[in-house]
């Protein structure tokens, strides 16, 4: 399939797997990504995870527990603050491990996305890496109350650009498991759908969040 081919319409269950794995790592090694200083934020990882099913290639969202003391019960995609000593690929598979407990090795992973500065503290690296066949996830209670698989296709939607109060800048939220995903991990994966999936190099560092995601 050719870097320039109109992929609008593309049903990604019909690439064959070898084919769409090295077309995500070759667009990834060649987008230059954006790293932003933490300058006083905590640096943290996710971990956008590539996934083969009966139904073709997908990803994985998870909810978060409602027992958790900061964003409880929303979608988020498998990630954390980084430990010490850690860099943003390791604590991605790891945060992996703890949460939906898949182990999988470094070698799985195809490259970075922008880092994406967030309004409550952090900035987050988001980590793409390629599972293949996976066991089925097992959630870890405290930290996530359900597993939701996406089919890539499901992130071929247009993206709304919403005003957020107070702020000069748009949010984006993606049409997804019949609701709207919220940046920043609508911002996110549309990003991933933009640059790996059809080469277009697109930024979203300067897309704000819904002011419930940081108040």
């Amino acid at each position: 399939m050719p870097v320039d081919e109109d992929r609008s319409e593309y049903r990604w269950s019909d690439v064959p797997t070898d084919h769409l794995r090295r077309e995500v790592a070759e667009a990834l090694g060649a987008f230059s990504r954006r790293a932003i200083d933490p300058d006083g934020r905590k640096s943290a990882a996710v971990l956008i995870a590539i996934v083969k099913n009966a139904e073709g290639q997908g990803i994985w969202l998870t909810e978060r527990s409602p027992g958790l003391r900061s964003h409880a019960g929303q979608l988020a995609l498998p990630g954390g603050k980084l430990d010490p000593g850690e860099d943003a690929e390791a604590a991605a598979l790891r945060e992996l491990h703890e949460e939906l407990g898949i182990a999988t090795p470094r070698s799985a992973v195809l490259g970075l996305l922008d880092d994406y500065p967030t309004r409550s503290g952090y900035v987050m690296t988001p980590v793409v890496a390629w599972l293949g066949h996976s066991p089925d996830p097992t959630p870890n209670p405290a930290e996530v109350a359900a597993v939701h698989w996406i089919p890539l296709s499901d992130l071929d939607v247009d993206p709304l650009f919403v005003p957020v109060p107070g702020s000069d800048r748009p949010a984006i939220q993606l049409p997804l498991l019949g609701g709207h995903l919220h940046a920043p991990t609508a911002a996110i994966l549309y990003q991933f759908r933009e640059v790996a999936l059809h080469h277009r190099p697109t930024r979203v560092d300067h897309m704000d969040q819904p002011r419930f995601a940081w108040e």
